[in-house]
């Protein structure tokens, strides 16, 4: 790879750091063809980009970056794939899938809205995450429910008030 080569590399990378809320390092060596052809066909269905890339150009695709990577560069070590979504707790739930059934994808670091988390055993609290949809949903479902209730008790006393109304009635007749 040419000076340019890697330049452009670097660049490019840059780019899609910066317009990616969601950037998890995984660890995918040691996966075998066909699991990794699995790997690449699940992200593909959940709108995921994955990619391996050389640490020491993410690394300077980072630097140049303008968010703040600097926790994640001691995790630039051995193979390193990078996944990308708009969403946060996706790739967390693919890797959790996948590794029911081997002991890989290993998960390095993850970048979600300028949270940083490092480590494999922040799978799980990744996992847990409410995507934004999901927190609008019940933020929604919230606010509908005093406004239910509301309108069932309204309902509900409309109804005993007539029927209060009519036997009263009924009784002066």
């Amino acid at each position: 790879m040419t000076r340019e080569d890697k330049n452009q590399a670097i660049e490019d990378l840059t780019v899609v750091l910066n317009e990616t809320s969601t950037i998890y390092v995984a660890d995918i060596a040691g996966l075998t063809a066909s699991q990794t052809s699995q790997l690449r066909r699940l992200c593909f269905q959940r709108g995921i980009k994955l990619s391996v890339v050389k640490n020491t150009l993410l690394q300077k695709a980072m630097e140049r970056s303008d968010k703040n990577f600097d926790e994640l560069y001691e995790t630039l070590i051995g193979n390193t794939s990078i996944l990308l979504s708009d969403t946060g707790n996706v790739p967390a739930k693919l890797i959790q899938e996948m590794r029911k059934k081997q002991n890989k994808p290993i998960l390095k670091a993850a970048y979600i809205d300028e949270a940083i988390f490092v480590g494999d055993d922040q799978l799980q609290s990744l996992v847990d995450l409410k995507s934004k949809e999901e927190l609008v949903g019940e933020i929604i479902a919230l606010l509908q429910s005093p406004a239910r209730n509301v309108i069932s008790a309204l309902q509900n006393s409309g109804n005993t008030i007539a029927g209060l109304l009519k036997t009263l009635e009924e009784r002066n007749a």
